[in-house]
């Protein structure tokens, strides 16, 4: 005979809680929220249910993906616990929307959460730096689009240092991971100048992390100029509006932050030519206008000349004409006298038998005074 058990209130719920502490220490469940209500702005409370049952949950606002409304499709993972109060429920740990429907419904609610907040505002954009140094990257290392990524970059510039954050981008894990790398990289003495966060394209499910409330004001709080490439054209996800900049994949993030080096080395062919073209166009231009003025200069050195030789000239025959010489070739003479070589200039000066020296144009001649006669 079977001997029941009977158990006081206190010892059932303890030997129930480590029944399903043993057997479900956690649970993930998908369910139809209802009645979602948040108390004091930090405890939340709802239902999970389904045609046939339902089933409560209880949490905290830090677990939230974003704004919630009831009659949205959640797949929420906790702890079951028997209270010794308030009955059964589930302890919350984390929770996101599923099926495209309730994705889409969660990302518009959020989105116009935070478009009222202006984290979307293009006034908020800071422009990325062109091409940058030093590059955060987040991603998956394992991923297409951390090679995708690589490759371009080095194909189209290279020599830049990466440090990359190696984390998981999609799953329940995902959006503490980004939001975490974020921060690494904005606490760090020296932070890289731009921060790439990028993954492939996927499923509105495998692309969730990157819509919720978490990872989109990490984005947007970011000190560090960011850029957000998500493989996708269809829907862009709120983090890519957050960002300072977005790219339709992680090959285009690539293209957008560096330049390509065959393109700029083009250019610079291309400039050197057309600069060689110009200088020498400049220098021929600046000897052609040296020349002239050389021409110019030596005309008017030569007019200038010619007409200081004109005037030299006509001074020089001027002198001529008033030399004393000219005079004397006229037929005049300077008359000295032989003892003091003195001019004499009067009749009163001379004595008789005095003794003068005539000069002439072409000679001189002594002469001795025999008489003296005056006017």
């Amino acid at each position: 005979m079977t001997t029941e058990i009977i158990f006081e209130v206190s010892q059932f719920v303890a030997v129930f809680n480590q029944t399903l502490e043993t057997v479900y220490p956690n649970v993930a469940i998908v369910g139809e929220l209802a009645n979602f209500r948040i108390s004091k702005n930090r405890w939340v409370y709802f239902d999970l249910k389904d045609e046939l049952s339902s089933i409560k949950f209880f949490g905290t606002v830090y677990m939230l993906p974003g704004p919630l409304e009831d009659g949205m499709l959640l797949q929420v993972r906790g702890v079951p616990r028997l209270h010794p109060q308030y009955g059964f429920s589930i302890n919350a740990q984390s929770l996101q929307p599923v099926g495209e429907g309730s994705l889409k419904r969660a990302a518009a609610l959020l989105e116009a959460k935070l478009r009222a907040e202006g984290l979307f505002e293009p006034a908020r954009k800071r422009p990325l730096p062109y091409p940058p140094r030093r590059i955060g990257l987040i991603t998956s290392r394992e991923s297409a689009a951390y090679h995708d990524f690589m490759k371009i970059l080095d194909e189209r510039w290279g020599g830049l240092e990466i440090a990359l954050a190696d984390i998981q981008v999609q799953g329940e894990a995902s959006p503490a991971q980004i939001v975490n790398a974020i921060e690494y990289f904005n606490e760090q003495a020296s932070m890289p100048e731009v921060l790439i966060i990028t993954r492939g394209g996927g499923s509105a499910e495998d692309l969730a992390a990157f819509n919720t409330e978490q990872v989109t004001r990490a984005v947007a709080t970011s000190r560090i100029p960011t850029l957000v490439a998500i493989g996708h054209e269809v829907d862009i996800s709120l983090a890519e509006m957050a960002a300072d900049q977005r790219a339709s994949t992680p090959s285009n993030a690539a293209q957008l932050l560096v330049p390509d080096k065959r393109h700029e080395l083009a250019v610079l062919k291309t400039t050197r030519l057309s600069l060689g073209q110009y200088l020498y166009g400049l220098v021929k231009s600046w000897r052609d206008a040296l020349n002239q003025q050389v021409l110019q200069l030596n005309q008017i050195i030569t007019q200038y000349l010619t007409q200081q030789k004109q005037v030299l000239l006509t001074k020089t025959a001027l002198l001529e004409a008033l030399s004393p010489q000219s005079t004397l070739k006229r037929g005049y003479a300077v008359i000295r006298n032989a003892t003091s070589n003195e001019v004499v200039k009067s009749v009163k000066s001379l004595k008789l038998k005095n003794v003068v020296t005539i000069q002439l144009h072409d000679g001189s001649a002594n002469a001795d005074i025999s008489g003296i006669n005056t006017l």
